[in-house]
């Protein structure tokens, strides 16, 4: 199952699945665009794609979703909460505050509930899987764009915990940031210009467009990487698709459950060689 899968990673997400033998449930908030992805998809693999209009930010539109996800598929062995937003974009004192709560709603609590909806369906499956698409907002600051960087953090320290509350059921829970991708997302920083969410970020984006980006198939790749019995064990991790080398994972797995690589932790002077220790 794949939320925000109309267009760009969800999209690419869902496909890889499909190409690996899945049956793939898909929502999106907008109807049409993704009726048009159903439709695609359905052309190349025939019978295995269903769809669903859904807004992650509403908690009984999800609820219905899980209801229809047991339904047409009779239970969901893998999760993949991809809707997401940048929400508002300008400093905290000057953009719409409905906007901004709005975006915590979509990123956050919307990935938090879909989590909580589905956890029944997936506390049936035999092998289960969780996997939360984070982003650059949720390893650095990202002035301007305050709401999208909070929540992103958010859902990776909410992917450490349910990873341990999920481990007597045996259901791994990881973080993927996907790297910099040419989607819409992009195309939103853009037309904002540098004015609004500033000068560094604007060029990069600049940069990024120019250079074509990471593939959205990278991301897909290890979602169903993580998915697969190589992934079993690996949980509670932030993994980056185009940085950590999770194609060679499974070979060391068992030391890296034994350290806090991956995670998100607080950086004390000792661990950049200063004096200032208590």
């Amino acid at each position: 199952m794949v939320t925000g899968a109309s267009q760009g990673l969800g999209l690419a997400i869902a496909r890889v699945f499909l190409e690996e033998g899945a049956s793939v449930l898909i929502c999106a908030r907008g109807a049409d665009e993704l009726e048009t992805a159903r439709a695609e998809l359905d052309a190349a693999y025939p019978g295995k794609v269903f769809a669903e209009r859904c807004d992650v930010g509403v908690e009984q539109e999800l609820d219905a979703f899980a209801a229809m996800a047991a339904r047409v598929l009779g239970g969901v062995d893998v999760l993949v909460c991809n809707a997401g937003v940048y929400g508002p974009k300008g400093a905290i004192d000057t953009v719409d505050w409905a906007a901004w709560v709005r975006a915590i709603q979509i990123n956050l609590t919307g990935t938090v509930y879909c989590c909580r909806a589905f956890l029944p369906l997936l506390k049936q499956a035999s092998r289960a899987k969780v996997l939360i698409i984070s982003g650059g907002g949720a390893t650095k600051p990202l002035p301007n764009l305050s709401a999208y960087a909070a929540s992103k953090a958010g859902v990776v320290r909410f992917a450490e915990t349910l990873a341990e509350e999920l481990k007597p059921f045996g259901i791994d829970v990881n973080s993927i940031a996907p790297g910099a991708l040419n989607t819409r997302l992009l195309d939103e920083i853009l037309e904002a210009g540098p004015a609004v969410v500033g000068e560094a970020f604007y060029n990069s984006a600049i940069k990024q467009r120019d250079t074509g980006g990471t593939s959205p198939e990278l991301g897909g790749r290890l979602c169903a990487y993580l998915a697969s019995a190589a992934g079993d064990g690996v949980t509670g991790r932030l993994i980056s698709a185009q940085w950590d080398p999770w194609e060679r994972m499974e070979a060391f797995k068992d030391d890296m459950a034994a350290t806090d690589v991956y995670t998100l932790r607080r950086i004390v002077p000792a661990d950049r060689h200063k004096p200032w220790e208590h």
